[in-house]
């Protein structure tokens, strides 16, 4: 019988859309107040920590105008070249910023062997704290929203925004421990062993940004609890008897799903393509950016192989 495929809601997918455009929005303006801040702040106390930390917000300004650019890209509809639709360009995305946030890693660990080195305390610290302090406060609510959009749309180009600016909460938080130990108590050493303990925060945040982005770009199955419950509703059809070579990827916000659906071989076409529309209709209730694609088989005809078996 013919294969039937089933796009995602209109409505649902611009939201989403919509919703990850604007977070990377967000991003954006505040970079650009981190950038003003700690360019200040660096200016005025002469703190290298306040140096890397001015140096990172540039870093974050040009990766999330990146992202923002990268997600519009993403969110372009299919077309004759891309059937799939572009959303594998989160995934490129977030390999980039995995690759920065890890080469941001490397030159804090450098930095912090040259300072350990030859210690110095920092002068004007108190300007560097207060400034910090605003810094964490922005950089708390940036992240709230990106999480939660993140685990909302299942965009990896967020997620991956999300993780460095979370590494920056670990980094600011270092610095106002770095003042107040090498500027207001005399204890220099303290700043380059804490830009260790950083970098090394950063570096697995980096770990876990390629390990989501190269699940996508190698079309990894979804997680074995959705598998089982795209499962669960698909045989709970009462005229559907059996489900074999169920496949599900996903790009971007977008889940793809294809699954071959056992049906009583004496129905009409007309009565499948019933059947194959309330299958997908319930697969698409609880997982609405998805496109599915069912094929039907009439049942004990299939031959399976022992990929189909999964």
């Amino acid at each position: 019988m013919k294969t039937h495929r089933h796009k995602p809601e209109g409505a649902q997918c611009a939201s989403d859309d919509r919703l990850v455009r604007l977070t990377a929005l967000l991003a954006i303006c505040v970079a650009v107040i981190m950038v003003a801040m700690k360019g200040f702040a660096w200016f005025i106390t002469g703190s290298v920590a306040l140096l890397g930390a001015f140096l990172d917000a540039i870093m974050d300004l040009s990766l999330s105008v990146m992202n923002f650019f990268v997600i519009r890209h993403a969110q372009t509809p299919a077309d004759r070249e891309h059937r799939f639709g572009h959303g594998k360009a989160e995934a490129l995305a977030a390999l980039a910023q995995a690759s920065f946030l890890s080469l941001l890693a490397a030159y804090l660990i450098y930095e912090s062997a040259l300072a350990l080195s030859d210690p110095e305390p920092i002068d004007e610290s108190l300007v560097g704290i207060g400034i910090i302090l605003v810094s964490i406060f922005l950089t708390l609510g940036l992240v709230f929203v990106q999480k939660r959009v993140a685990k909302a749309t299942q965009s990896v180009a967020i997620e991956a925004d999300s993780a460095h600016y979370e590494a920056d909460l670990y980094m600011n938080l270092a610095i106002i421990v770095t003042l107040v130990l090498s500027g207001q108590s005399g204890l220099p050493h303290i700043d380059p062993l804490l830009g260790l303990v950083v970098a090394g925060l950063m570096a697995n945040s980096a770990r876990q940004v390629f390990i989501s982005a190269g699940n996508q770009l190698m079309d990894r199955e979804l997680d074995e609890t959705q598998r089982a419950e795209i499962k669960h509703i698909i045989l709970s059809h009462p005229l559907v008897r059996g489900l074999h070579d169920l496949r599900t990827r996903r790009a971007g916000t977008n889940i793809f799903i294809q699954c071959h659906i056992e049906l009583d071989g004496d129905i009409s076409l007309n009565q499948a393509h019933r059947i194959s529309d309330a299958v997908e209709a319930q697969v698409m209730a609880a997982f609405p950016t998805a496109e599915v694609m069912i094929h039907q088989d009439p049942e004990g005809h299939e031959e399976l192989t022992p990929l189909e078996r999964s």
